[in-house]
């Protein structure tokens, strides 16, 4: 993941806020969902349900009680504060890979005032833009700085003005588990190589526990996550001209408990044709678009993965229940 872009655009700087935008959608959002909906079983790419409404109904997600991976990681956070500072140490660039909201940061920089720079990198601008200026105002001594560029991709950090400062890297809230284990070391390889050796990695990784549970939180009751899955079609017929009738398909969360995760779908509740791009796709009643897969892992499963990708484990957490953990490695 060598940094590197031929289409990277620096944007008006925020008053606030030194802001790079790397121009995350033109990658061919049409050519990802054409492909996607080519295959013998459909699927979309799940980054692409980060629209500016896609991530306020995961903000909503988020406060549901059923959605127990936010609360416990923060509590988590909170009891483990001042091991998680000290290993971080003093001076660092932190660097938070798909900030959102930036809520969990919080926790972090109110244990960290010398922070040599706080970086947020996600792809929805204007999201990412209005959380980092609300940062930087109620951060007025921390250097903040905001990239929107999508984090599986090549992407680059703005050196702090501290040049001795260590990157390291926070991934929190299990989104390490919307990519496959053998993706996963791949990515995990990608970050390592553009923070460098020596970097730190901080990150929340869902648990394996009882599918029940699991059921809960990713088909909750109030109906937010099914408006979160279903955006993502809205999201295709407004920017690519589809014409996907949401009323003909309904939201489904599986745990396949083989595999370890949970598999998001749109399910066709009847026989239809929709056309993308000039192209159609047939649908049969019950076939189902793949949307996003959510790996659990055991904490020894995952401390191996990151040993493969050339990370050393240093600490990792669970809360009471066993339901979450968050881990610290390093890049040696």
């Amino acid at each position: 993941m060598t940094v590197r872009t031929e289409h990277e655009a620096d944007a008006e700087p925020a008053s606030l806020v030194s802001f790079i935008d790397l121009n995350p959608e033109t990658e061919d959002f049409l050519e990802a969902v054409l492909n996607g909906l080519s295959c013998d079983q459909k699927e979309l790419p799940c980054k692409f349900f980060y629209d500016e409404r896609g991530s306020r109904l995961f903000d909503q997600i988020c406060d549901l009680e059923e959605y127990y991976p936010t609360r416990t990681e923060i509590g988590i956070l909170q009891d483990r504060l001042g091991e998680i500072a000290e290993l971080i140490g003093r001076g660092a660039h932190l660097v938070e890979l798909g900030s959102g909201a930036s809520v969990k940061i919080r926790t972090l920089l109110n244990a960290l005032p010398d922070l040599a720079q706080y970086t947020a990198v996600d792809i929805s601008k204007e999201f990412l833009l209005k959380s980092a200026e609300t940062l930087a105002k109620d951060y007025p001594d921390l250097d903040v700085a905001a990239v929107c560029a999508d984090y599986t991709s090549e992407f680059r950090v703005p050196a702090p003005r501290r040049q001795d400062a260590r990157n390291v890297a926070f991934f929190p809230g299990s989104t390490i588990g919307n990519f496959s284990p053998d993706e996963a070391e791949i990515f995990l390889r990608g970050i390592l190589e553009t923070l460098g050796t020596g970097s730190g990695l901080l990150i929340g990784v869902d648990l394996k526990k009882d599918p029940s549970v699991l059921h809960a939180a990713y088909n909750d009751a109030a109906g937010l996550t099914t408006e979160f899955n279903l955006n993502l079609l809205t999201r295709v017929n407004r920017e690519l001209g589809a014409n996907f009738d949401l009323s003909a398909f309904t939201h489904n969360a599986v745990y396949l408990e083989d595999e370890g995760r949970i598999e998001m779908h749109l399910v066709s509740s009847v026989a239809q044709t929709v056309s993308v791009g000039g192209k159609s796709f047939k649908f049969s009643v019950g076939e189902y678009i793949n949307t996003e897969i959510s790996c659990k892992y055991r904490v020894d499963e995952f401390r191996d993965l990151c040993r493969r990708a050339g990370y050393v484990p240093v600490a990792s957490w669970t809360d009471s229940d066993s339901l979450f953990s968050v881990h610290y490695f390093t890049a040696d």
